[in-house]
């Protein structure tokens, strides 16, 4: 598989969709022309649920010592790699990574992703 550097991130942390406004994901989507693309949503208290949209490719190795990281696929197939294990999730499954656990995410196929975490998160890890 190309390496992550092959496919630069695109990480927005303005939150797109204020409170009171419709979230409208298949619009941002079908805009989507990034390889690896993530977009923070909205916010709701202390966290915030973000949009990734991910051609083929993998992100690198990383960890959130203080943030758990929850990801849920909305369409496509989405890889989580843990030192341990390899967990592949398709359309409708999610996954947890606990905080401090290292981890990095794949795409075998375009695949759309939902994510909640924190607002403090750092997206490429601490």
């Amino acid at each position: 598989m190309s390496t992550a550097q092959q496919f630069p991130y695109a990480t927005h942390l303005d939150v797109k969709f204020p409170a009171l406004t419709v979230v409208d994901v298949p619009q941002l989507v079908d805009a989507c022309t990034d390889r690896w693309y993530n977009q923070t949503l909205c916010q709701v208290n202390d966290s915030v649920a973000r949009l990734g949209v991910f051609e083929p490719g993998e992100y690198h190795w990383h960890q959130h010592r203080d943030e758990d990281e929850f990801f849920f696929v909305l369409d496509g197939r989405f890889i989580v790699d843990l030192r341990d294990r390899v967990v592949e999730l398709s359309r409708w499954q999610g996954f947890v990574v606990p905080k401090g656990v290292v981890h990095r995410t794949r795409a075998p196929e375009r695949a759309v992703v939902l994510m909640v975490e924190t607002a403090a998160i750092v997206p490429t890890g601490d």
